[in-house]
């Protein structure tokens, strides 16, 4: 597959474009400065682009693309801004990265979500909010727990809303766990227009 992959210079971006690129898929990988984008490959093509313009994403991504975004940010409205740019594209589908615990998966989530705000704080409308915009367009969602940067779990799985587990602060899923899953959703769509939560286990 030709796969987009946003925000490629980041440790899930990068996660995601070098496990597209073992599966034998071709990558275009966006980031603001594609310098920092951090892999050298035969079929990995490196492109400028900043979420926040609409043209530059929409310069790279078309109709036939399938676009899987590994964006994060410390700057609130970032997120929304990215969802938006990428809808209007009008890729052939979308494959975001949320959090657990917010939005449509809070109340699956229970009560021991409510330390995300300490953590996130005033992000946490904007990831709500761009989130309503890739699923009201078509996309899934990934809402990934606490991030490691551990090997991919063996015992990997992914789940919808009504498999979800209690929200666990120590239970983390590793950054290539979660682009493997998100990858998985590429090669064999399973939740289209919904939230599905990758699962070390």
């Amino acid at each position: 597959m030709n796969l987009i992959v946003l925000a490629a210079s980041g440790r899930t971006g990068l996660a995601l474009a070098r496990k597209a690129l073992e599966r034998g898929h071709s990558v275009t990988a966006i980031a603001r400065d594609p310098q920092r984008i951090a892999l050298d490959h035969p079929n990995l093509r490196k492109v400028a682009g900043d979420v926040t313009d609409p043209e530059s994403v929409a310069a790279v991504v078309g109709a036939d693309s399938v676009v899987l975004s590994g964006l994060g940010t410390d700057v609130a409205g970032v997120l929304l801004d990215g969802a938006k740019s990428v809808v209007a594209a009008a890729p052939k589908r979308i494959i975001w990265l949320g959090a657990y615990g917010t939005g449509a998966s809070a109340e699956a989530a229970g009560e021991g979500a409510a330390v995300l705000w300490k953590f996130m704080g005033d992000r946490i409308p904007d990831k709500i909010a761009a989130d309503d915009a890739v699923l009201a367009a078509g996309g899934t969602v990934f809402h990934a727990g606490v991030l490691s940067d551990e090997p991919e779990s063996p015992g990997r799985r992914t789940v919808g809303l009504d498999a979800a587990p209690p929200f666990d602060l120590a239970a983390k899923v590793s950054r290539d766990t979660v682009a493997a899953a998100m990858l998985d959703e590429a090669e064999n769509p399973r939740f289209p227009g919904a939230v599905a939560l990758p699962l070390a286990g």
